[in-house]
């Protein structure tokens, strides 16, 4: 987490929410010793909403301005400036920016086909994917789609599956060329803890 806040606040990300369903207390201690906990707003959920309900659940936090939205179990470098500089010159129609990289386990990611730099089918965690392109859980989204979110009637409700896919030929691609994996596990943190040593960062 210290990771996140420095790579984001440092490139100039105004503030930040966290979702604090897991190891809450830990989450609360870490960021209260935090120098960004100024710019840090907790959430806690019980039970968990899935990645698109909490989302929707925030709806007010966000005051319908365009958001970044980060799956916390990954490990990455990144260019937010370049990141952000790509949304704002998406091609017209696109709601959704979603960050990809090219992974080495493409059976247990989100794969992505893309036309001209847009994404026109998505495959989750299938045994044959067609690539190793890979979602990274990382999107910069516009307001529309909340407004999607509050249709679908419901609190819990999961972005790989039940947003995404709406929102095919309306999302644009900003590839990470610099370093992401994810850590959800104790095998890929591992491996991305010797891979790290390795990495050269972005300055902000």
């Amino acid at each position: 987490m210290a990771y996140w806040f420095d790579l984001l606040f440092q490139a100039g990300l105004e503030r930040a929410l966290v979702n604090t369903h897991y190891l809450p207390k830990a989450v609360r201690n870490f960021v209260s010793q935090s120098p960004w906990s100024g710019k840090v707003d907790l959430v806690h959920e019980d039970p968990i909403l899935g990645t698109g309900g909490t989302v929707l659940a925030n709806a007010t936090w966000f005051e319908a301005k365009p958001f970044l939205v980060a799956h916390a179990d990954n490990l990455t470098v990144f260019d937010l400036k370049e990141f952000v500089n790509r949304h704002l010159n998406r091609p017209h129609g696109c709601v959704i920016t979603m960050m990809t990289f090219d992974t080495d386990s493409p059976h247990n990611c989100g794969i992505v086909e893309e036309l001209d730099g847009i994404v026109v089918a998505f495959h989750e965690k299938v045994v044959n994917p067609p690539s190793s392109r890979a979602n990274a859980a990382v999107y910069i989204f516009e307001p529309e789609v909340i407004a999607f979110m509050t249709l679908l009637n419901k609190s819990v409700i999961d972005i790989s599956t039940e947003v995404l896919p709406h929102f095919l030929g309306h999302m644009c691609t900003y590839h990470n060329r610099h370093y992401h994996r994810d850590i959800g596990n104790l095998e890929s943190l591992a491996l991305a803890e010797q891979e790290f040593r390795n990495v050269r960062f972005v300055n902000p």
